[in-house]
């Protein structure tokens, strides 16, 4: 029997894995979710130390595909999505400090924590859709990062359309180049006038009615609302506790977040199993998050343009898949919160907020403080933190509390994504693309740019699906 995944609204059919990949969004709106998460014992959790990290992905991964891609099929898979990763270790662990860790994230093909699910979700893709010999049109919505992860992981992919709305001039260079000098015939960007939101709000109302798309063609999603991303995200928590010294001693992570899939995923590590006492989430001035686990206030603000633009947003989408389990997976409940949220502002109960505050901590962090940050870890340590990452370095000193074990900060991008930045923390040095970009500014860009009008957005989408 294979495993089921349901939405958090309740509304929506039962799926297994594939059902689930291919699907993205369930169809009320809500956010998939296994019915059961595998549990692992000390004993297995010690056996898993020694693993390299494709051995550790099947390991951790093989439990949520079981009855929709075969445990021959999973190993090759993931060691193809991993095996050009530009470290040998692909997600190394480095020491800053007596207590404190960076976990490089960004050693993949597009310099970004992104490419750890996407890469795999291509081939997921692929394997599946020749299978069922079907074809199907991406849409997502990027800030920064996810765009031209998903499109690096299905620029190949014959059976896939790929379309990706970033909003118009609020991504840095090298993040919209990354994405509109891909010049394979499947793949299409659109700039959108407006901001994040405005297109992950496009995203969402595709998929609740997607009778645009030609020849029947079903839409699928490859921004964290799929579950498949986070599934492959659970992988690094597991395998950067067993470096440091779990899982004989608890852990601890910060994570710079935005749409809350990264630091979920670390969540999900902690019930299966792996010692984790403090999750940090890391915000920049758009700190819904911070707001919601200080006040209980989760509430829309409008959203500021910042040095760390791939946390420019507003709603955090998997937030709902968190509130589903603090409120005991009442999903009629989810669907009442988040029917009140479309309005605005929903406000946690005492004991959900409690609940919360038991794993998770946070702190807001500004621009200038940012720079700083990168200008102190430069001089105390050597390492070039990109501004998201220095937020992430920044939070952890803030939220660190005595005795609970070494914390480990997410370096979710490579500094060279983001120059300006790193620029105005004055180091006198400028982070350099690794070699298999460095002509990026000379490619040709291909990308066209639409107003914030689902049916624009709808008929362009029709006229270039392959």
């Amino acid at each position: 029997m294979s495993l089921q995944y349901r939405s958090t609204r309740g509304q929506a059919p039962a799926l297994d894995f594939e059902g689930v990949l291919l699907a993205g969004l369930a169809r009320d709106g809500g956010l998939y979710l296994p019915e059961t998460l595998p549990h692992f014992s000390y004993a297995e959790l010690q056996s898993m130390r020694g693993m390299n990290y494709p051995e550790l992905a099947t390991t951790v991964i093989a439990p949520f595909i079981e009855g929709s891609i075969d445990r021959e099929t999973l190993p090759q898979l993931v060691e193809a999505s991993y095996g050009d990763f530009r470290h040998q270790a692909v997600a190394p662990v480095k020491q800053l400090d007596h207590e404190q860790w960076l976990l490089e994230l960004f050693h993949g093909p597009t310099l970004a924590f992104k490419d750890f699910a996407l890469q795999l979700l291509g081939r997921l893709f692929d394997h599946v859709l020749t299978r069922r010999a079907e074809r199907v049109v991406i849409m997502g919505a990027t800030s920064g990062d996810t765009g031209s992860a998903a499109i690096e992981g299905c620029r190949n992919c014959e059976q896939v359309d790929i379309f990706i709305l970033h909003p118009d001039g609020r991504v840095s260079d090298v993040q919209r180049r990354q994405m509109t000098t891909v010049q394979s015939a499947n793949v299409h960007n659109i700039a959108i006038r407006g901001n994040f939101d405005d297109c992950q709000a496009l995203v969402k109302a595709s998929f609740m009615a997607d009778a645009f798309l030609p020849d029947g063609r079903s839409l699928v999603a490859v921004n964290s609302i799929n579950w498949a991303r986070i599934m492959a995200q659970i992988v690094y928590y597991f395998y950067a506790a067993f470096a440091v010294g779990g899982p004989d001693r608890a852990v601890n992570f910060s994570v710079p977040t935005g749409n809350f899939g990264d630091i979920y995923a670390g969540y999900l590590a902690h019930r299966m199993g792996l010692p984790i006492n403090n999750l940090v989430i890391a915000t920049n001035r758009n700190d819904v998050l911070h707001r919601m686990l200080t006040t209980g206030s989760y509430a829309r603000q409008p959203i500021e343009a910042s040095l760390s633009p791939s946390m420019d947003i507003s709603i955090s989408s998997n937030f709902e898949r968190l509130l589903f389990d603090l409120y005991d997976c009442d999903a009629a409940h989810i669907n009442s919160l988040m029917t009140a949220f479309s309005q605005g502002e929903i406000n946690l109960s005492e004991s959900v907020l409690s609940r919360a505050k038991t794993l998770f901590t946070s702190a807001c962090v500004s621009d200038e403080e940012t720079c700083h940050e990168i200008r102190t870890m430069w001089e105390k340590t050597g390492e070039l933190l990109d501004p998201h990452t220095a937020i992430g370095t920044r939070a952890a000193r803030q939220c660190m509390r005595d005795g609970e074990g070494p914390m480990v900060t997410l370096a979710t991008a490579h500094p060279a994504k983001f120059p300006l930045a790193v620029a105005k923390a004055n180091l006198g040095k400028e982070p350099e693309l690794p070699s298999h970009l460095s002509d990026l500014f000379d490619r040709e860009e291909r990308f066209d740019t639409l107003d914030n009008d689902l049916l624009t957005v709808h008929a362009y989408m029709a006229e270039h699906c392959l």
